[in-house]
């Protein structure tokens, strides 16, 4: 039998465990699923926003093989760092280890100004309204006027999306209690979403870009201007260009034929803005008070220049989503500039060598690119390796109970009965506020709910 631990229990950790169960070389596999937190599905629970049930329901698909006889989640243990379990000691247990750790850190913008209060990381602020427990409940208070989204992704889109969205709206979602008294009381009315370069090299889908459009009490201002800097846009006709650019380019030109909205017209506003590179966030009376941007425009071989202006936006709010980074887990070999574990097809790499026994998948692996579905082939490819090496692999002492070894090392992991424990309490707790399911947002509460105490 082949014992193989799969570190991250998100999409590529789940489908590394469902290419070992769907592969026919070596019938007998039992996989342990671990993860740091006492909940499956990674950035599917906390990661995507609230108000995209079609995309949260593929919790249904990777539940399906979390739910295998063969698959063992194993939740609230840490690998790597001051309090986790080193990669060499779990390696001990496993006859193969797979690090599907994703990429956690966010990018910095690398500007003066960028620590002040009232400017954060687009990632941190997507944790705090999917409850993930490392993000205090209250951690925003959302009393700005103006907020600035700087990025023009799915997740710029998402944010912005989330602070206009009514109360009646994210009620009827999973957002924590706290998340959801703080967006309903807040104050934001202008929502400045800036990209950098322009419209037709922006990243976000047009399924994501129309969404903006369909808010009730929202109007998205596009100024016409900034459209035509972009070459793209002025010769749309007869250029081959990309069908989702071209689409979102249509998109925008609707919305910018609109105008500037009269004051009655909308309760919030979404300013699409193009051309805007950020050099400096602004203070006033210690916090956040606004950014100031670097006008640019095309410089005729793919990217932009400066064009010598400046524009400072109003914003007691700056969230920045210009991308994930791969963090460094101790004791796996770590490349700092493209912020992955070098390998070779899956393989861990050690001083350039296959390393017997450590793979990777996901973004940890190729980088923060793709859709949740490249997941899928990036697992395959990792487990075609592992498989290959089986043989060699199988040769390797591995304990008979990895489970037991870890409780003898004083770590308390939550299995599925436990995860299932959470999820009866976030549904009772939905059904005591009037709501459906809510998340419970807090270690203690989550640690508490799969031991099934009451809360």
């Amino acid at each position: 039998m082949l014992r193989v631990a799969v570190v991250g229990s998100g999409p590529s950790g789940v489908y590394t465990a469902q290419a070992l169960l769907n592969q026919s070389l070596v019938p007998e596999v039992r996989v342990h699923v671990l993860d740091r937190l006492p909940t499956p599905y990674g950035l599917v629970r906390y990661g995507v926003a609230p108000d995209h049930e079609k995309i949260k329901s593929l919790q249904n698909s990777l539940r399906a093989v979390l739910e295998d006889e063969r698959v063992t989640f194993v939740g609230h243990v840490q690998i790597g760092g001051a309090d986790g379990v080193p990669p060499a000691r779990l390696a001990e247990l496993y006859h193969a280890v797979v690090y599907c750790v994703g990429a956690a850190a966010d990018r910095p913008l690398a500007v003066p100004g960028e620590d002040l209060p009232g400017s954060w990381s687009a990632t941190r602020f997507v944790s705090w309204y999917s409850a993930h427990p490392d993000i205090a409940p209250d951690g925003f208070a959302l009393e700005a006027r103006s907020a600035v989204v700087i990025g023009v992704g799915n997740v710029a889109v998402d944010v912005a999306r989330i602070l206009a969205r009514s109360a009646d709206e994210l009620r009827a979602t999973d957002v924590p209690r706290a998340a959801l008294g703080a967006l309903v009381g807040s104050r934001v009315r202008e929502v400045h979403i800036a990209g950098r370069r322009g419209p037709s090299q922006a990243r976000f889908t047009t399924k994501e870009l129309r969404e903006l459009g369909a808010l009730p009490g929202a109007r998205v201002v596009v100024d016409p201007a900034e459209l035509a800097i972009d070459p793209a846009y002025a010769a749309q006709e007869g250029l081959p260009l990309p069908a989702v650019v071209r689409r979102n380019l249509d998109v925008l030109r609707g919305w910018s034929a609109l105008g500037e909205p009269a004051v009655a017209d909308a309760a919030r506003r979404i300013r699409l803005r193009f051309f805007l590179r950020p050099v400096e966030l602004l203070e006033r009376g210690g916090r956040v008070a606004g950014v100031r941007f670097a006008r640019t425009a095309p410089d005729g071989a793919g990217g932009v220049q400066d064009t010598g202006a400046y524009e400072d936006v109003e914003a007691q709010l700056v969230l920045r989503a210009v991308g994930y980074r791969g963090v460094e887990l101790p004791g796996l070999p770590f490349d700092p500039v493209r912020g992955t574990v070098p390998h070779a097809a899956g393989r861990v790499l050690r001083d350039g060598v296959p390393s017997p026994g450590e793979y990777v998948a996901g973004w940890i692996k190729r980088g923060p690119t793709g859709v949740i579905g490249s997941n899928r082939s990036c697992a395959k490819e990792t487990v075609a390796s592992l498989i290959e090496d089986a043989p060699l692999l199988a040769r390797r002492p591995a304990a008979e109970d990895p489970l037991a070894v870890l409780r003898a090392w004083g770590l308390r992991p939550v299995e599925w009965d436990g995860w299932l424990s959470i999820e009866r309490a976030e549904a009772a707790l939905g059904r005591s506020l009037g709501r459906g399911t809510v998340k419970i947002p807090d270690w203690q509460g989550l640690l508490a709910a799969a031991r099934g105490e009451e809360g």
